[in-house]
């Protein structure tokens, strides 16, 4: 290609990153999507609008606009200029997401009613009890509803009240995103409960996502759950800590990191939070073959029969 002028090249880099990533022909959701170079099945690629940059947290592939083009098409340097300068995907004047409306604030309340009297439907059961081998009693306490093929999973405060809830997708349409919040909520942590029944000196198991909560809850530990690696935020856990006098009972911390870059992030974000806190955050790694704990559980455990599970 003809050399570029500097000025047009940073005007490239300028362009709008999830702007890009749509007419590549990704699909964004809450500024995250599936990575097409390493065999996503749940959102690891993320875009830091403010930054203009993206980064992928299960194949470690970062940069800029001109970076993703090369690496979703497969394309050289000049190229992806190319590409994106083309009179057919210009996307300089042209890409103007919509305004987004002010957000509500989300009300849980709405959802009480839901966990009042959880219900597993048959499918369910099948995948909790059967697929993923997990204890009756924990998805009991943990007051898991289902609705077709989604589980409703509440999160709540340490003194029980509902603050939030998020979806998980049993199905296999991969259209369909594996977890989802509704739309204006907070990200929380899950299981904090569980704090205030921690006693002196006890183990705290520290897990991504709360599938790997409930395995660790049937392991027979006590286990809070960070919702994903990309959604730490170590402010909210130092808060939540200082509440239910974490530091003061000297809780131990533990952790299996996913068996991925965005566990191995997790974990030393975790350790630095730990330090900070003057906490003892100790490591156990998983065998290899097993991508996370809950997938580790369910080649351990037994079964529970599904017959045997009815209204929870």
């Amino acid at each position: 290609m003809n050399d570029m002028e500097r000025f047009e090249i940073q005007k490239l880099r300028e362009l709008p990153i999830e702007g890009v990533a749509l007419r590549l022909g990704l699909r964004v959701n809450r500024h995250k999507c599936l990575c097409p170079l390493h065999g996503d099945n749940r959102p690891s690629l993320v875009f830091k609008v403010a930054k203009n940059t993206f980064r992928c947290y299960g194949c470690g592939v970062h940069g800029g606009t001109i970076d993703l083009v090369m690496e979703i098409n497969g394309m050289s340097f000049s190229e992806a200029c190319e590409w994106l300068a083309d009179e057919h995907n210009i996307i300089l004047t042209e890409y103007k997401p919509k305004a987004a409306k002010p957000a509500k604030p989300f009300d849980a309340s709405r959802y009480e009613r839901y966990f009042e009297h959880p219900w597993l439907s048959q499918e369910a059961q099948k995948f909790l009890f059967e697929e993923r081998r997990l204890n009756p009693e924990v998805i009991k306490y943990c007051r898991l509803n289902s609705y077709r093929d989604w589980l409703q999973i509440p999160y709540y405060i340490q003194k029980g009240k509902l603050i939030g809830i998020q979806s998980r997708y049993m199905g296999n349409d991969p259209l369909y995103d594996r977890f989802r919040f509704p739309y204006g909520q907070p990200c929380h942590i899950y299981n904090l409960p569980v704090l205030e029944m921690l006693q002196q000196g006890e183990d705290l198991y520290m897990t991504e996502g709360p599938s790997d909560c409930w395995a660790m809850l049937s392991a027979g530990h006590k286990a809070i759950a960070i919702p994903s690696a990309t959604l730490f935020d170590k402010q909210e856990l130092m808060r939540e800590f200082s509440l239910a006098h974490i530091i003061d009972k000297g809780i131990t911390l533990h952790i299996y990191p996913d068996n991925d870059a965005a566990g191995e992030s997790l974990y030393h974000e975790l350790l630095a939070a730990a330090d900070e806190m003057g906490l003892t955050l100790i490591r156990h790694d998983l065998p290899d073959g097993c991508k996370d704990f809950a997938d580790y559980w369910k080649e351990q455990a037994s079964p529970y029969p599904v017959h045997s599970q009815n209204n929870i």
